[in-house]
């Protein structure tokens, strides 16, 4: 005897506002890279980068909103919601591979230092903040999925990197010290890695079917114990299905199956305060517990 529930919580469509940050974000990249060959500046190119990066990571975020969205099938019957997850994942990857490339033309640029336009890379770097804040406004305002952290990601790492052609630009034009330009890329490389790393572990975490950080698998166990009716709990279980369904199954262990539909009401409501509402619960009786036997247990009583 079991008990599966199931609802879903509808949150506000991500989808047109990622669309919207990939379209502003993959014009300004044209230009800002064009600006970037012509002047010489390897942040300004870096800068750019990055935004042709923010493009394919918004993209691939908006892909996998519309395919998280499609209904549960018989191959797929909890649906496709962690395919948010895995965007998140390659959006991370990539993120890191940018960081690496954009670190080995730095080095080489204070190894072979080359003459940069100050002056347009000023102009332009500022035009790409102003581009880079209204794309992070749009991402940062709704729900907060890995997918769109991990677009956010690239973007506040374009922001970032904005800031750095600005100031590189700004410190040229007025003593002429180029390098800098790869100095301030290293910067902006560091911190950018720091917040890739803290969401690769996040996305890992969920992947491998972790409890999520917000919940604790011993006090949650301890709330549905305290259900009136409920003796024990055992086979507890709690994973993330996609960035706001979390999942969770559980033996209980009740004193009378009369019981029951009291204390499943009470345990789903326990749950629903704790943001689990995806939940298969299993009663148990206290009288004729289950006995559970170890692999090797059950083979020697069945060749017995």
């Amino acid at each position: 005897m079991s008990d599966h529930s199931h609802h879903d919580h509808h949150h506000a469509d991500p989808g047109p506002r990622l669309v919207w940050a990939l379209l502003l974000t993959l014009g300004f990249a044209v230009l800002e890279a064009v600006t970037g060959f012509w002047s010489g500046s390897l942040a300004l190119l870096g800068d750019a980068g990055h935004m042709v990066t923010d493009s394919a990571s918004l993209g691939l975020a908006a892909f996998a909103v519309w395919l998280s969205r499609r209904p549960p099938s018989k191959r797929h019957s909890y649906g496709l919601g962690r395919v948010e997850t895995l965007a998140a994942l390659l959006n991370v990857l990539f993120m890191v591979v940018v960081v690496v490339s954009i670190s080995v033309a730095a080095i080489q640029r204070f190894l072979e230092p080359t003459a940069i336009n100050g002056q347009a890379v000023t102009l332009v770097a500022l035009a790409g903040l102003l581009i880079n804040i209204g794309v992070a406004c749009l991402l940062m305002h709704g729900e907060q999925t890995m997918n769109t952290r991990g677009a956010l990601l690239h973007v506040l790492g374009d922001l970032l990197g904005s800031v750095a052609a600005l100031v590189a630009g700004a410190v040229i034009v007025f003593t002429g010290w180029t390098p800098i330009d790869p100095l301030l890329s290293l910067l902006i490389c560091l911190l950018v890695l720091g917040s890739s790393l803290r969401l690769l572990r996040e996305v890992l975490h969920a992947l491998l079917e972790g409890v999520p950080a917000h919940l604790s698998l011993e006090q949650v166990g301890q709330a549905l114990a305290t259900v009136p009716g409920v003796n024990s709990v055992h086979d507890l279980h709690i994973w993330t299905l996609s960035s706001n369904r979390i999942a969770l199954s559980a033996h209980l262990v009740v004193d009378d199956f009369s019981q029951w539909p009291d204390v499943l009401a009470a345990a789903r409501h326990v749950l629903l305060h704790q943001g689990i509402a995806h939940v298969t619960l299993q009663p148990e009786s206290a009288m004729h517990p289950v006995r559970w036997l170890s692999r090797a247990a059950a083979a020697s009583s069945k060749d017995a």
